[in-house]
């Protein structure tokens, strides 16, 4: 029965789903009995500030909202800028029938319907709706289909949630004490970072090796054609049975692993090219086996997000926000899975498109089956493919942009997997020859032939080495056999050094997390967003660079928290938390190993009482490791030796390096670039630094007052000053200010003179008067030099006009209309080439916040590492990609926030009383409801509904509110989750 004929007998319905847009594509596969409205996200969630908890908990339940004392009870509240939305939903259920609990099928929409039905409370049935698809068989079988909530996914979600505020709000504080404030810790953002941070120590501490081989052009002597080609190119692989040494045949201190190969230097490889010229050349031998290449699985999240980094240059988070969309707008399946299967109408409908597009002889006998790889994958959907019993091709989509290449990139994943093998043959020649020393050299090429293309006609996978070949590469070789002569045409000399290894980039740090089984694979991409938006990592190019604060952060974490950011504690934690969702632990017994460190003998995730180092100093849970900080040296652990007395330090205000105590003789300090890559930070460059002037440069006195006048390197730039006459008042009603101002563009701080200095210490300058006989100013202000008359301002184009523009040219200037908007556009300062996506023009230009990167359509700000010498097209690509994904900012309504003020102070007034009544009406009702439960599953679910129903009322702000609100950075939200 439809779902309309059914509302017609049945009443109003009303469906709850996240998004809005969501919202709109299900309004229309529903009747008009149905009302489908969103929560837009979570509507309840713990406080993300002591302000928002209720009066009636205090000490560390107010700090953590969390009740650590009484089996770890969360204090639920509902978002402030959800209560509206909240009101909404209550009216709508008013005037419903049903309700139907439609969010996604994962633990965090399970828990988001049981948070609506804790908050909305609903008199009438209730039903789970779900579904991993948004068309309209689908949504018609959800209602037609209903589940109950399930009770274990919503208690693993908020197992995860109290543990990640637990982390969070605990050791976020410890860095805020030691390192610098705002600073954040989290369960598996620790973790990632400490990765990044470990692979940037590798590179700083890599040695480069050099090595040589030999590269021969080989000659058959025949015409050759595509075939059959004429000629093949080999490289010198042994000499007298010795192989010669390859890149991976060093270690990271340059030195060979292994004496059995045989190491050439530059001289050795050209005397041995000198010995091979005049050599004659065989064939030794010819290996040929069979190639054989199956298709890669449909993709699951961290796979798309890995491809679509490779092939879109899209970060982790900008792919799953333009997913999100397809989702929404019923293209895909949904997009956070760890599943690569697909349903037998996703199979017949990816079959049908083989044998269409590519005919029956690309598609298998039987449809192609795809085990999981993810250990206890919590979802039970399909692997990300497009939507419905039948795929539409990317151009019969009608979408664009962004979303038709991802899009695109799923439809070629999808058919492609239920397609044939490719197949072929791979080829090892063996070459030798005798140099005129008597020294054998042996030469090989491979070469690969694919004779049968199968799946690779839809779909190749992209590699992370932007070196590497693909899949479909062919190399074709001549056709020759053992014993045939060959020419050499050439024998070159290569010289070659060892790299270090290869910095993470969002989609080799996404597999590599997955592989160590850190964390969920759903909540990468935001646990990427956050390293970056707290600037412990920063982009250079596609690679992700580690922040001198970062080497900081995970020092201090890996010496105090040793066993917080373990790898393979942390993926314990993980085992922990799914043996909980799956019924198999108990989540208040292990958060009390795991903050306090009690134990009750039974063996259960008995790994969190050793969170500290093993090394006997912390032996008890978390709360003990937090408390005890008299050990932690702040100095220490965000120092660094560079080499030669050189300490890197990790300060307030940044990076620098320093040589000597302070205060001592030869004592030196000075600045690091903050986007400066640890890794470049050397010796030398460090003495670079420490060699460039610093302190104070003496310009001259000035003749008129007779003070000193210097040039410093402020925090905001370098600029000259006054030094002010002992005794001059600093402070109070005669308090005197030293004249300041900023240098030029043009200017340095090396080489600005007593007269530059005057010069601008003496603006702002008076150009003269109008006819009116009001004053026209030349000034220098934040965004550039400008006239001012009154209070019309005026800009002018260059910082040298200050000095040199006349009354006349100033009264021109206020002669033109004022222009509204913008000024006319600088041109750019580097140009990038076309956009992918807009096919548009790339360049950068300097607009009023910075640099930034524009097609004309979307503007993106450069980040932290990104700058205009270095920034690359891809670069530029990939921060337009971004911004377009967020979609344009929401404007917030002024009217609201004026009246808002007024309302609440009138309701102030009135509200005390009443409110002071209700809380212990409410406290009282609660200790009743306590007291009468027993201790069963529903009799815990009622005291917890009421624990959380108090949790929703309004609270007012407490004097630790700033503290716990700084942690929510740490512990908000579910980026660790």
């Amino acid at each position: 029965m439809s779902p309309t004929s059914e509302t017609a007998h049945g009443g109003r319905r009303l469906v709850i789903v996240e998004s809005p847009a969501k919202a709109k594509t299900i309004k229309g596969y529903l009747g008009p009995g149905y009302v489908v409205e969103a929560s837009v996200g979570h509507i309840r969630d713990l406080p993300n500030g002591a302000a928002e908890v209720p009066e009636k908990y205090t000490g560390e339940v107010r700090r953590l909202g969390v009740d650590v004392e009484h089996d770890f009870q969360p204090i639920y509240v509902v978002n402030a800028d959800k209560k509206a939305q909240v009101r909404k939903l209550k009216e709508l259920l008013a005037e419903s029938d049903e309700l139907y609990l439609a969010t996604d099928e994962d633990r965090e929409g399970e828990a988001i319907a049981w948070h609506l039905q804790e908050v909305l409370k609903p008199k009438v049935p209730v039903h789970r709706m779900v579904f991993h698809e948004i068309t309209k068989d689908a949504i018609r079988a959800a209602v037609a289909n209903p589940r109950e909530l399930n009770a274990r996914m919503v208690d693993a979600q908020e197992t995860r949630r109290i543990l990640d505020r637990l982390y969070g709000y605990e050791v976020s504080p410890v860095l805020w004490k030691k390192v610098m404030r705002g600073l954040s810790a989290g369960r598996v953002q620790s973790v990632a970072t400490r990765l990044v941070v470990e692979r940037e120590r590798e590179r700083i501490a890599f040695s480069s090796a050099e090595y040589w081989d030999l590269t021969g052009t080989f000659a058959t002597g025949r015409p050759g054609d595509p075939s059959d080609p004429s000629s093949l190119v080999a490289r010198l692989n042994a000499v007298d049975g010795r192989r010669v040494a390859q890149g991976r045949d060093f270690g990271p201190d340059g030195r060979l692993k292994s004496d059995q190969v045989l190491h050439l230097d530059e001289a050795n490889a050209r005397a041995l090219a000198a010995a091979l010229a005049e050599s004659s050349f065989a064939v030794r031998s010819v290996e040929s086996k069979p190639y054989r290449r199956s298709p890669y699985a449909p993709f699951r999240t961290t796979t798309l997000q890995q491809e679509a980094s490779r092939k879109l240059g899209f970060g982790a988070k900008s792919t799953m926000q333009v997913a999100q969309k397809l989702y929404e707008n019923g293209f895909i399946t949904y997009m956070r899975t760890d599943s690569t299967t697909l349903s037998d109408t996703a199979v017949a409908a990816a079959r049908a498109q083989v044998t269409q597009l590519y005919g029956a002889g690309y598609l298998p006998d039987k449809p192609r089956t795809y085990a999981g790889k993810v250990k206890n994958a919590q979802e039970a959907h399909e692997a990300i493919r497009p939507s419905g019993d039948r795929f539409r091709t990317p151009a019969e989509t009608g979408l664009s942009g962004d979303q038709f290449r991802l899009y695109e990139l799923i439809w070629k994943r999808t058919v492609a997997s239920q397609m044939k093998d490719a197949v072929g043959n791979s080829v090892t020649v063996r070459i030798g020859g005798t140099s005129s020393d008597g020294r054998d050299a042996e030469f090989s090429a491979s070469g690969k032939t694919i004779t049968f293309h199968g799946f690779m006609k839809a779909y190749v996978e992209g590699a992370d080495d932007p070196n590497a070949e693909l899949d479909d590469r062919e190399r074709r070789l001549p056709q020759v056999a053992e014993g045939d002569a060959l020419s050499a045409e050439e024998i070159s000399v290569d010289g070659h050094a060892t790299k270090p290894p290869a910095r993470y980039t969002e989609a080799s740090l996404v597999k590599e997390l997955e592989e160590r089984e850190i964390g969920r694979p759903s909540t990468y991409a935001s646990i990427i967003g956050t390293i970056l938006d707290r600037g412990y990592v920063f982009k250079k190019g596609t690679a992700l660079v580690p922040s001198f604060l970062s080497f900081a952060v995970v020092n201090l974490l890996e010496t105090h928290f040793g066993r917080l950011v373990d790898y393979d504690f942390t993926a314990k934690m993980e085992d922990d938390l799914d043996r909980i969702a799956q019924g198999e632990a108990q989540a208040v017994p292990w958060l009390r190993r795991f903050y306090f460190g009690e134990g009750d003998g039974d063996g259960q995730a008995g790994v969190a009482s050793s969170a500290g180092n093993g090394d006997g100093d912390h032996l008890g849970g978390l709360k003990e490791l937090v408390t005890d900080l008299g050990a932690i040296d702040a100095r220490e652990i965000s120092s660094f030796p560079v080499g030669d007395g050189i300490m890197l330090r990790v300060g307030r205000y940044g990076p620098y390096v320093e040589r000597g105590e302070k205060d001592a003789e030869g004592h030196q300090r000075a600045d690091v670039p903050a986007d400066m890559a640890p890794d470049e930070l050397t010796v030398a460059y460090a003495e670079e630094l420490l060699a460039k002037p610093s302190g104070d440069f003496e310009l001259g006195t000035d003749p008129v007052s007779g003070n000193q006048i210097v040039a410093k390197d402020g925090r905001y730039g370098p600029y000259v000053t006054e030094i002010l006459p002992d005794g001059t008042p600093k402070t109070g009603k005669n308090a005197v200010k030293p004249r300041t101002a900023s240098l030029f563009k043009s200017m340095a701080l090396d080489t600005v003179t007593i007269e530059d200095a005057l010069k601008l210490m003496s603006l702002p300058r008076v150009v003269g008067a109008d006819a009116e006989g009001v004053e026209i100013t030349a000034q220098n202000g934040r965004y550039g030099p400008y006239l001012k008359k009154g209070t019309d301002s005026r800009s002018l184009t260059s910082e040298e006009q200050l000095f040199d523009i006349t009354l006349e040219e100033a009264l021109a200037i206020y002669a033109q209309p004022k222009q509204r908007g913008r000024a006319a556009a600088k041109p750019p300062l580097k140009e990038l080439g076309t956009d992918p996506v807009s096919e548009k023009p790339v360049v950068v230009k300097d607009g009023r916040f910075g640099p930034y990167v524009t097609d004309g359509e979307t503007n993106a700000t450069l980040r932290t590492g990104d700058s205009v010498e270095t920034i690359t097209p891809e670069r530029g690509y990939e921060l337009l990609a971004e911004k377009r994904a967020k979609g344009p900012a929401k404007k917030t309504a002024k009217k609201a926030v004026k009246k808002a003020p007024a309302k609440k102070t009138a309701a102030a007034k009135k509200a005390p009383a009443k409110k002071t009544a209700t809380a212990k009406k409410t406290a009282a009702k609660k200790t009743t409801a306590k007291t009468a439960a027993k201790k069963t599953a529903t009799a815990a679910t009622a005291a917890k509904t009421a624990v959380k129903k108090t949790a929703a009322k309004k609270t007012s702000a407490s004097a630790s509110a700033s503290a716990s609100a700084s942690a929510s950075g740490a512990g908000a939200g579910g980026a660790d989750a």
